[in-house]
């Protein structure tokens, strides 16, 4: 029964695929396919490079929050040593982008910590995701230590490496934006 429905679906889509390529110019710089969810969906077909990159929704953070991602990157292990406030903590003070080692305890507790004590700001992005390189993912919820990790190019650490970020409820996503002399 469902193969059957998974055939009928398919069918469907290629006959709405077919009837939008005939009848819309719109075809030849939309690409048609079904969603996992048996929705028909789009996207724009590229067909050229502009040499145009998209613009960086975070142009001024401060440049030190790289230098942290990659300090943190280069002082990973491949597991968790469940020290993952203190491997950011150090990371964090070895690039210059806090002035003091952080004090509280908690892994939880470091947005807080960030923005009141280091001018750091609370981004309004909440996917792991499409956090700027540098910036400083928090973790938790009211029991437990929680978990903070720095964003890198490959994915995201702390006291390990990891591709995908933290399976906990996230609290928030932090940064530092560049004083206007390290903006060059």
């Amino acid at each position: 029964m469902i193969r059957f429905l998974l055939l009928l679906s398919f069918i469907f889509a290629l006959v709405l695929t077919s009837a939008l390529a005939a009848n819309s110019s719109e075809s030849e710089t939309r690409f048609v396919y079904v969603d996992q969810h048996g929705k028909v969906q789009s996207a724009e077909v590229i067909s050229h490079y502009t040499g145009k990159l998209p613009k960086n929704p975070f142009p001024h953070l401060d440049p030190k929050l790289t230098r942290a991602a990659t300090i943190a990157e280069e002082r990973a292990h491949a597991h968790s040593r469940r020290a993952c406030w203190r491997y950011v903590k150090e990371a964090l003070l070895a690039a210059g982008a806090v002035d003091s080692y952080p004090q509280t305890a908690l892994a939880r507790q470091a947005g807080d910590e960030l923005v009141n004590r280091y001018g750091f700001t609370r981004l309004a992005t909440r996917d792991p995701y499409q956090a700027p390189v540098g910036s400083v993912l928090v973790y938790g919820t009211r029991r437990g230590p929680g978990h903070v990790e720095i964003r890198t190019n490959n994915g995201f650490v702390s006291d390990f490496r990891t591709p995908t970020p933290s399976h906990r409820p996230l609290i928030g996503i932090y940064a530092k934006v560049a004083s206007s002399s390290s903006r060059g």
